[in-house]
């Protein structure tokens, strides 16, 4: 018999405890609300760019939150190539947060998310608050959002280039930098289907350059991302599919070279624009 491979193994086992969890929910609500997700994706994408080296992804998170608004999560994913992530070639994000009902159909969302790479990254975790605003207009959806980290050892420019990356040689050492990313989200439920229509853009603005472990939130120091896909949901599984770009051009990221390629050889670009596919369920 042929193995599964160890992602979408340990993805279908996710699915098998998924149902136990739908049963819980159907208990009163308590003061404190338990959700989650897992996903498994063709290449994990941050604000366009691939943290997988154009792969397959893991995902999966869990939220507690109260009833009064506040909640606190962690989410993670495994990551390849990009840099030296080192240790377990994961990202860890922990995040906490405050939610609350405004005006009608529109809610704010004030909260901190902190990105860890542990195992052998350390230099590069960062903290993120963020504030987004969503609300929905008859079968759309609308999220509006800034995050912005102030300076920091991760977000600086610790290598000229991506050569001085690879000789391991520190142009500046201990730099700090901030970023701020400003991006919005749309979908659409097509009326009698099961499918939605989505969309995404972004834009990062930070420091130009590789951190401490050769890796960037914004690599080229300002640019676009975005995203239009669709999605198809059957009972608490999600089958998405979306076209994922940036406008950060060959010529403009020359100088990041080899970090910034498919193991890293130094062809091609992990910003290019690239299909992802994804299967997700939800409790």
């Amino acid at each position: 018999m042929h193995r599964l491979p160890a992602p979408v193994a340990a993805f279908v086992s996710l699915l098998s405890v998924a149902p136990a969890f739908a049963q819980d929910a159907a208990m009163p609500a308590p003061d404190i609300a338990v959700s989650g997700s897992a996903m498994l994706i063709s290449d994990y994408r941050f604000r366009g760019i691939s943290q997988s080296d154009d792969r397959m992804a893991l995902q999966g998170g869990i939220t507690l939150t109260h009833k009064d608004g506040a909640y606190a999560g962690a989410w993670a994913s495994n990551l390849s190539g990009w840099g030296t992530f080192g240790g377990a070639n994961m990202e860890l994000d922990l995040l906490a947060g405050y939610k609350r009902s405004l005006t009608g159909n529109l809610a704010l969302d004030v909260g901190l998310t902190w990105y860890m790479y542990p195992g052998g990254a350390d230099k590069s975790d960062f903290a993120e608050p963020y504030v987004k605003f969503s609300g929905t207009a008859g079968p759309t959806s609308l999220t509006a959002g800034v995050a912005y980290a102030p300076k920091q050892e991760a977000l600086g420019r610790w290598y000229r280039t991506g050569a001085d990356a690879v000789s391991g040689t520190y142009t500046h050492p201990g730099a700090r930098g901030d970023n701020l990313y400003i991006w919005g989200d749309a979908a659409v439920a097509l009326k009698g289907t099961p499918l939605s229509a989505k969309a995404h853009i972004g834009h990062s603005d930070g420091n130009r350059g590789l951190g401490p472990n050769a890796t960037s939130v914004a690599p080229t120091g300002a640019y676009w991302d975005w995203s239009v896909g669709m999605d198809a949901v059957w009972r608490n599984l999600t089958l998405g599919v979306a076209y994922v770009d940036t406008d950060i051009g060959r010529r403009e990221a020359a100088y990041l070279q080899p970090s910034f390629s498919k193991g890293q050889d130094g062809s091609g670009s992990i910003a290019d624009g690239a299909i992802l596919l994804s299967l997700s369920t939800a409790f």
